[in-house]
């Protein structure tokens, strides 16, 4: 059955693959992104020729812009079947070094703006005691790296909503499931998109020539990993339209699409979620 589906961040790596992906298997596509007049109009072009898809201006670090958005939205199409939160950035540096500023840059995209789409589709799903809200995350939902502590925990709070949210939403038939990505040669990873970075150079430079030996060995290292796995965007892309199509009622809260992980990713998830069922039975019992 086809389905509306809103996307965020659509004007690149797996935002973009997923819009495609999702129109070419039926699917009506909501492409989000800012500034389709300017920076992002020859994408927005290029996605509005593809069959199923309809670009939709949205900032979501702006109220405004998100509400317009899903209102404009709505008021098309009487519905939202599933809301993909895609758009984040990314950033580096020695978490002393970042300035408060660039922690709340980051967490407007990666936290908030999750926040604001969450509360602009949730009363016409709640309403329809139905539908589904996908966020990509990161690494296997529970641990983080040096030299991206603010990006990290951006992406875990997310993990933290998704957790929470699932038992509030129940009654109402609304599913959500966190995508576990990994490391890709998307936009974002090869340098080509703007990150929010450490912006303290004075202080970083106090923690060399260690901190920056130890980057550049982790960067070494990532980027082997993803060459040697073949690490392919399409993957992403193709296991959101694989949860978008499955049974309501049989999909995972987590969704790790890792390969370079061999496994350890879902060993995670399964014994973090087996520690918590027992806290939970400690606490209830």
């Amino acid at each position: 059955m086809s389905k509306t589906i809103f996307i965020t961040g659509t004007s690149t790596g797996f935002g973009k693959l997923t819009a495609i992906t999702l129109a070419n298997a039926g699917h009506t596509v909501l492409a989000g992104m800012r500034d389709t007049g300017n920076r992002n109009k020859a994408v927005a072009e290029e996605l509005s020729a593809i069959a199923n898809i309809e670009v939709v201006e949205i900032d979501i670090t702006s109220d405004a812009s998100v509400s317009a958005a899903f209102e404009q939205v709505l008021a098309k199409h009487g519905k939202v079947d599933v809301l993909v939160n895609n758009a984040a950035v990314s950033g580096f540096g020695l978490l002393e070094a970042f300035s408060i500023d660039q922690i709340k840059k980051m967490f407007e995209v990666n936290f908030y703006g999750v926040i604001r789409t969450y509360q602009a589709v949730l009363p016409s799903m709640r309403k329809n005691r139905d539908g589904l809200i996908i966020n990509l995350t990161s690494g296997a939902s529970g641990h983080t790296l040096p030299f991206m502590v603010p990006y990290l925990a951006s992406k875990f709070a997310v993990e933290s909503v998704v957790e929470g949210v699932q038992e509030e939403l129940k009654q109402f038939g609304i599913e959500n499931v966190s995508i576990q990505p990994g490391v890709y040669p998307t936009e974002m990873n090869n340098g080509s998109k703007a990150g929010v970075h450490a912006d303290k150079p004075a202080i970083a430079q106090a923690y060399d020539p260690i901190a920056s030996e130890q980057f550049n060995a982790l960067g070494t290292s990532l980027f082997g990993k993803m060459a040697q796995f073949n690490m392919d965007p399409q993957t992403i892309a193709d296991g959101i339209l694989n949860l978008v199509e499955m049974k309501k009622g049989t999909r995972p809260l987590r969704y790790p699409l890792d390969a370079i992980a061999q496994g350890t990713d879902i060993e995670f998830i399964n014994a973090r979620a087996a520690i918590k069922a027992k806290w939970v039975a400690a606490y209830a019992g």
